[in-house]
């Protein structure tokens, strides 16, 4: 069976970065499951994968627009630290998230990272933290079966002997 819109598909990857820096890997551990053509891969690994059968092994450079995006400087904002809750102050350090209003899209919010704390203000953005980055993929297909009924009603794979989140 190959890899193809509804199906359950379970691979390894090996991720790095155009230095060679690892970004993620599951050598050494779980596969990674997925339901394919639902959007849970970026393009560039749904689009790569589409087609092969278990035992496959390919390698893929996805580029920002076909990954996590790119940068937009947009999504990179300054608060006032006033702006946070004073007893939320001592949480307030670089890497932590947070949810808040979208800084182009009125209406809608954003995921924020903080990149940075000042005396007076934060620094954070909306960017993914691979945004405009080019991926090296090494991925090889483990297994590819139909996805069940329920899995394709859940949007995602089951694990073995059923459900282990409702």
């Amino acid at each position: 069976m190959n890899v193809a819109k509804d199906r359950a598909v379970q691979i390894h990857y090996h991720l790095s970065d155009s230095d060679g820096n690892v970004i993620d890997s599951s050598r050494g551990g779980d596969t990674l499951g997925y339901l394919h053509g639902h959007g849970q891969l970026v393009a560039g690994v749904e689009n790569a994968l589409d087609g092969k059968a278990a035992g496959a092994s390919l390698s893929v450079v996805v580029p920002p627009e076909e990954g996590y995006g790119v940068r937009d400087d947009a999504l990179d904002v300054g608060i006032p630290l006033s702006a946070f809750p004073p007893e939320s102050h001592d949480q307030i350090k670089a890497g932590v998230m947070f949810e808040g209003a979208h800084p182009s899209e009125e209406g809608a919010s954003a995921v924020f990272t903080i990149v940075e704390v000042l005396p007076d203000r934060v620094h954070a953005t909306a960017n993914h933290a691979l945004a405009g980055v080019t991926l090296h993929f090494e991925l090889e297909v483990v297994s590819v079966r139909a996805a069940t009924d329920e899995e394709l009603a859940h949007g995602h794979l089951h694990g073995p002997g059923g459900h282990h989140h409702h």
